[in-house]
């Protein structure tokens, strides 16, 4: 998803499908939400859902943004300890663990949930146009380019203070990627499963990333991907794609959804466009 520079009005990474560790996510064209998969904690509990423009998931909760700017999360209650309810002026959100993040209409950043590595600690950043939960960090693309990271950075991770010409990151459970405005991909962290094997990447639109994997969707509709990977072949006319730990997920023009893994949303049908 490209972001324009400072001075030309947001387009916010709004996501319209969203992988959690065991269950599958999508927002419909009519503004409620479809879930599949493991619903221990209540994650799939999103029937009631109206007015919705974005959704996100983490390990074992949903969220999704409102047309109004609030956001509703179900799920495990603790990514709620801190008041994910009374958040107000959301544009984009993303969650991943048992951590929240929202971007609000200002450009400042708030998180909920689990903070013991400190990835909820965003309260200082400022001109944010776009965030990305990972494993235990946090990361966000600021206007001018460059990108923003706090929380565990035990294999560089938020290791980004060099990055420029950013449009799009990405999160995963111990690596960061960072979509850069000419279609080529930037890496750090952990490469043990190959997850930021990613530099001959080209023509790239989208990005996603997991704990064990790395998505990038092209620009003629297919899709890339790194580390250990869910077999993709065949998959043509995607828009949007989403990651986790067991399955990756594709949305294609046609507002069906194509799936590899631990997943089954062959039924899925309506899904709103990107």
């Amino acid at each position: 998803m490209f972001f324009p520079r400072r001075g030309a009005e947001p387009r916010w990474d709004r996501k319209t499908i969203a992988a959690g560790i065991s269950h599958t996510v999508g927002l419909k064209a009519d503004g409620t939400v479809v879930a599949a998969g493991s619903n221990t904690y209540g994650e799939c509990d999103v029937s009631d859902w109206r007015d919705i423009v974005a959704v996100a998931a983490g390990k074992c909760h949903t969220v999704g943004l409102r047309a109004d700017g609030t956001v509703v999360s179900t799920g495990n209650p603790f990514v709620d300890r801190y008041g994910v309810s009374d958040w107000r002026d959301i544009v984009a959100i993303d969650a991943k663990e048992f951590c929240t993040v929202g971007l609000k209409a200002d450009g400042t950043v708030v998180a909920a949930g689990a903070n013991d590595f400190g990835q909820c600690d965003v309260f200082g950043w400022r001109d944010i146009v776009a965030v990305a939960a990972g494993g235990h960090h946090t990361v966000g693309l600021k206007a001018d380019g460059t990108v923003a990271a706090v929380g565990n950075n035990e294999f560089g991770q938020c290791n980004v203070s060099g990055w420029c010409d950013i449009v799009a990151v990405a999160a995963g459970g111990h690596h960061t990627v960072g979509l850069m405005a000419d279609g080529t991909i930037v890496a750090t962290g952990d490469n043990t499963d190959g997850t930021c094997d990613v530099s001959d990447w080209r023509d790239v639109v989208a990005i996603a990333a997991s704990t064990f994997r790395t998505v990038g969707l092209k620009a003629d509709g297919t899709v890339l991907a790194a580390g250990r990977q869910n077999r993709l072949d065949g998959w043509r006319d995607i828009v949007a794609i989403a990651v986790s730990t067991n399955h990756t997920v594709g949305l294609r023009r046609d507002g069906t959804i194509v799936a590899a893994g631990l997943c089954d949303v062959s039924g899925w049908q309506h899904i709103k466009l990107p």
